[in-house]
């Protein structure tokens, strides 16, 4: 800390290798989509199974992550309109996880899988992401369910998971595409349809149709889909060339 005023200098841990690559698909709370998985690539000294001994016995992990691309010069407001509630009600800042915090400080529970080494590198396997690819991480710890999980719990107007979901289906080309995908991806699928059934579009497109195609970015593939009147419906899943896979 600095003597002249309260700012800290943090260093991160190690860097995440996710399935998202933009922002526009990525769940937008942890646990949602199950087959969402990476790594965190872990910097010196913290590369070592040492700095992990004992957390095999722990099934979840809280990470703590920079929001790495808000801006540094994006205006941080006290009021912000969370997607949950449609994009038009605000509510503070303290009251809700958007990214445009002070700080840009981020939590997420997450599952992990244990450590290994991936192309050279020590690193974390984990699942049910809701976090972009390059996404800094600051610390680690197990999560405890008797303590983080207090049984007395209220939610205010986020008081469960939503409750409404889009039926995914897939064209004869795209489903094609996935069995041929399906050797370098072997959930595909599942991973697709568990983003798309979230409805990443704005909150305040939720529960219409548009004629609109939209295109998000899973692994180094490009998804292609629209919606319809009773969900949406993947058209076409292309491997990206300048995307490289996590």
């Amino acid at each position: 800390m600095s003597s002249n005023d309260n700012s800290f200098a943090l260093e991160p841990v190690g860097t995440l290798r996710s399935c998202f690559g933009q922002k526009f698909g990525t769940p937008r709370q942890p646990g949602l989509c199950p087959h969402a998985t990476g790594h965190i690539e872990m910097h010196s000294p913290w590369d070592t199974p040492d700095a992990f001994r004992g957390l095999e016995a722990f099934t979840h992990v809280w990470l703590t992550v920079i929001f790495h691309q808000v801006p540094h010069d994006a205006p941080l407001r006290p009021l912000v309109r969370p997607p949950r509630l449609g994009g038009n009600q605000r509510v503070g800042v303290f009251a809700c996880r958007s990214p445009f915090r002070p700080g840009r400080i981020g939590l997420s529970v997450v599952r992990h899988h244990g450590w290994d080494y991936l192309d050279g590198k020590f690193c974390l396997r984990l699942s049910g992401l809701d976090l972009i690819d390059g996404t800094p991480v600051l610390d680690i710890r197990p999560y405890l369910p008797w303590s983080d999980t207090p049984a007395d719990a209220r939610a205010g107007w986020a008081d469960a998971a939503p409750d409404s979901y889009l039926e995914v289906a897939f064209s004869a080309l795209a489903r094609e595409q996935v069995t041929e995908l399906s050797h370098h991806h072997p959930d595909l699928e599942a991973l697709i349809s568990e983003v798309l059934a979230q409805d990443p579009r704005p909150g305040y497109r939720r529960g219409q149709a548009d004629e609109r195609t939209y295109g998000m970015r899973l692994h180094d593939l490009e998804i292609h889909w629209r919606t319809t009147a009773k969900g949406c419906i993947v058209e076409s899943v292309t491997s990206n060339k300048g995307v490289t896979p996590y």
